[in-house]
């Protein structure tokens, strides 16, 4: 008996335009569009795989997820090279807790405090 034969399964046509597509969709770092175009199918019919499909979708999800390690590694190589943007951008993102918050006060003439005061008018229905 062969045992290769037993656990091969015949692969249809969204099998193959599946794999081809993660594949693609890895190459690209997780952008669909790039992987779309790539693999020869449409952005729709990536979706509706990505719908219909768990176990694809867990792979897509898998691949942007190495995306995003890959983008954190580029920003912490920054960040060793002595990037001060790129050091603001980590603090502010995964800091905050610390106090690294980015905050607007709006304040009136010399620093006086504002008094807002909003009105809603709505339309009389009675006078239509």
């Amino acid at each position: 008996m062969d045992y290769i034969k037993l656990k091969r399964k015949k692969m249809t046509k969204s099998d193959i335009l599946k794999e081809n597509l993660l594949k693609a969709l890895e190459k690209a770092l997780g952008v669909v569009t790039t992987a779309c175009r790539k693999a020869g199918c449409s952005r729709e019919t990536f979706y509706k795989y990505c719908k219909d499909d768990p176990a694809f979708k867990e792979k897509v999800e898998d691949i942007s997820n190495i995306a995003i390690d890959f983008a954190e590694s580029q920003l912490h190589k920054q960040i060793q090279e002595g990037s001060t943007s790129a050091t603001i951008f980590y603090l502010k993102t995964k800091a905050k807790h610390r106090g690294y918050v980015e905050r607007q006060e709006i304040t009136g003439a010399e620093g006086m405090p504002t008094n807002f005061q909003i009105e809603i008018i709505g339309r009389d229905k009675d006078k239509d």
